[in-house]
């Protein structure tokens, strides 16, 4: 049984991810400051003898005794991560820098939850891991891009100079169950707001792409890259290449909810990615992962959980 520690564990991919862990038979320390994470998302492992919570802000040090590292903790969405620039950096450049030294200490693999974002407004279309990005340093969502290119340059430091079991995966877009229903992203904005009868915002013209991997795929991605032989460190990307515009998204979400919702067109923010897509070739070839969950099978697993969440 190893005793695995999970970053962001109440969040989103945090909560869905240790569920999984706990299913396997290991221990699971979850940690996590509430910023954006739900106590209603680890609510049921509360009881499980072989979960436990502890709460705590990854830019402070922490002293732990564990086989493996999970570093999810970060606000990901623009709406969460803007409202407070500079401890979005320090989560992510502290927290690295702290969960490095602790995985130095004790000898633990330490896998980086990383982001699609540190290919900025990709010149490169579909986007692979060797594509160093096109990213605007002091922007107004630089404080998550760059925080998070930093921490890649952190862990593949820690690899180098202490010899560190590392895993790098960059995520691109995930939705599912759990999702927070105000943290700004496309999929849960477009849900609620269906479900609501308000207008669909769409941002620009609706023409952006986007690539919508489920949740389920994300964590076995996830844990695959965790499972891999220490050689192969990543970066890797994990998410789904089915690419979709922002009106065929919208669309889409009115015929699952039946919404009377119409669609209403709003400026595009500031260095919002024109399009998006990962290149899957080294997962499947490295990890044997490909998504296997189509977009509207999905969608229609995470409109019945926000009904639970709207009506609740």
């Amino acid at each position: 049984m190893d005793r695995i520690l999970v970053t962001g564990g109440a969040g989103f991919l945090g909560s869905h991810l240790c569920d999984r862990l706990i299913e396997r038979g290991n221990e699971v320390l979850c940690l996590d400051n509430f910023y954006t994470g739900q106590r209603r998302n680890i609510h049921h492992l509360l009881a499980v003898p072989t979960f436990e919570l502890v709460r705590h802000d990854v830019t402070m040090p922490i002293y732990l005794e564990i086989d493996r590292i999970y570093n999810l903790a970060c606000p990901a969405s623009p709406v969460h991560y803007q409202t407070d620039p500079v401890q979005t950096t320090k989560t992510s450049v502290h927290g690295a820098i702290n969960m490095l030294g602790l995985a130095k200490r004790v000898k633990a693999r330490i896998l980086q939850a990383s982001t699609s974002e540190v290919y900025g407004d990709p010149a490169v279309h579909p986007q692979p891991e060797s594509y160093w990005g096109n990213v605007n340093p002091i922007g107004i969502r630089s404080c998550y891009d760059e925080g998070k290119r930093c921490a890649e340059t952190l862990f593949f430091d820690y690899h180098r100079q202490h010899k560190l079991e590392i895993k790098v995966m960059r995520i691109f877009n995930t939705y599912g169950p759990r999702m927070h229903p105000k943290d700004g992203r496309v999929v849960s904005n477009f849900i609620v707001q269906a479900l609501l009868g308000q207008d669909i915002t769409v941002y620009g013209d609706g023409l952006q792409t986007r690539s919508f991997c489920y949740v389920d795929d994300l964590i076995d991605g996830m844990m695959r890259l965790m499972d891999s032989p220490a050689e192969f460190v990543g970066p890797v990307n994990i998410g789904n290449p089915g690419e979709f515009t922002m009106l065929e998204l919208a669309e889409t979400v009115l015929s699952l909810t039946g919404s009377s919702s119409r669609i209403r067109f709003e400026p595009l923010p500031q260095d919002d990615p024109k399009q998006r897509r990962p290149d899957n070739s080294l997962a499947k070839s490295a990890l044997g992962w490909e998504p296997k969950v189509a977009l509207a099978d999905g969608l229609k697993e995470t409109i019945a959980y926000f009904r639970t969440v709207v009506n609740g």
